[in-house]
């Protein structure tokens, strides 16, 4: 992946009629990056990339692709490619005709025609159903051919809205494994849009999380999942315990409580439930919840601060519902939080 600037939004605004969906925003993606728009429904990443391809005009700011301002350039014009995430593919033409379809507007026909849509169709391991018809394939399959129709376009950029949802368990690990390969072995810049954490830390370089229209932060897989900066962001990579800091104690749901250890300048503590040391430690709750997950086992306690949520190794000694049980938060475990909003 290069440092070099590919896309960039400046001050980027969207709207719908009166309602600004997106405000300001600033972006600057590298050229062969594959970057993660995530957050909840209705935080503006769909717009955003909507905006890209060209299919909703900005109110203001501007989108430079390859050193080109492309704000205001037809989206037929703009060499960016978009997989959709109903996958948009014609059900009665054949997988060799929907793949053939752009290139086709374009002009291209005959012998170039027809290896450029064999060589795709080839990279995404589907030259044995160039004559099926969407229906006759599996939703992985026709995930594929989305793909490689818009990767026949050669476009500078390639944008997927959501492009695993539809699939089950086993064909999202599958597509995850083909969208690095492809992305990789073709060094196309890749933005997709996601609500689901698990696929954005799995799939990206970089990701970047949404909230209201603006950027909550910017990040690395590991540092979105390790350093959150904020109470949203924690909360939405699986921060369960999350506390705000003031004048040396927890704020909780139930009011303040003293903090043992000694306190790092921070906004605000998170854990996740396996941070949590179980069992000993200089606080005491009630056990409310008992779940047996397979190798752990994950309590609900309730603490003179809140409810709490911990997770142990199975094979330790259980305990019982409603039993006092001691526990502790060790700072050293917690992820800061410079931002509590």
């Amino acid at each position: 992946m290069s440092d070099q600037t590919f896309l960039t939004l400046d001050k980027l605004t969207l709207a719908y009629g009166k309602t600004v969906a997106v405000q300001d925003l600033d972006l600057e993606i590298r050229k062969g990056e594959l970057l993660a728009l995530l957050g909840p429904s209705g935080c503006g990443k769909t717009t955003t990339m909507r905006a890209i391809a060209g299919l909703l005009a900005p109110v203001g700011g501007r989108i430079i692709l390859d050193g080109v301002d492309i704000t205001r350039v037809a989206a037929n014009k703009r060499a960016v490619g978009m997989v959709f995430q109903s996958y948009a593919l014609f059900p009665h033409l054949s997988v060799f005709e929907n793949v053939a379809f752009g290139l086709k507007l374009k002009g291209m026909k005959g012998e170039e025609l027809e290896a450029r849509v064999e060589a795709g169709l080839k990279s995404v391991d589907l030259s044995d159903f160039s004559s099926r018809k969407p229906p006759e394939l599996s939703g992985g399959q026709q995930q594929r051919v989305a793909l490689v129709r818009a990767m026949v376009m050669e476009p500078k950029l390639l944008l997927l809205d959501e492009p695993l949802s539809n699939l089950d368990a086993r064909l999202r690990l599958e597509m995850r494994t083909e969208l690095q390969r492809v992305q990789q072995e073709t060094g196309v810049t890749m933005i997709f849009v996601t609500h689901d954490q698990g696929e954005a830390l799995a799939l990206a370089n970089r990701i970047v999380v949404m909230k209201e229209g603006a950027i909550e932060q910017i990040g690395t897989p590991e540092e979105i999942y390790n350093h959150p900066d904020s109470r949203f962001v924690a909360d939405f990579v699986g921060f369960e315990n999350i506390f705000q800091v003031r004048h040396g104690a927890f704020v909780g749901e139930r009011g303040a409580v003293p903090i043992s250890d000694p306190l790092p300048d921070t906004a605000g503590l998170a854990w996740r439930p396996r941070m949590l040391t179980l069992g000993s430690g200089p606080y005491r709750g009630i056990v409310r919840g008992i779940s047996f997950a397979g190798g752990t086992r994950e309590y609900v306690i309730d603490t003179p601060f809140g409810p709490l949520k911990a997770e142990v190794d199975a094979a330790l000694p259980s305990h019982r519902l409603g039993a006092e049980v001691d526990f502790d938060l060790p700072v050293g475990n917690a992820a800061q939080l410079r931002r509590f909003e």
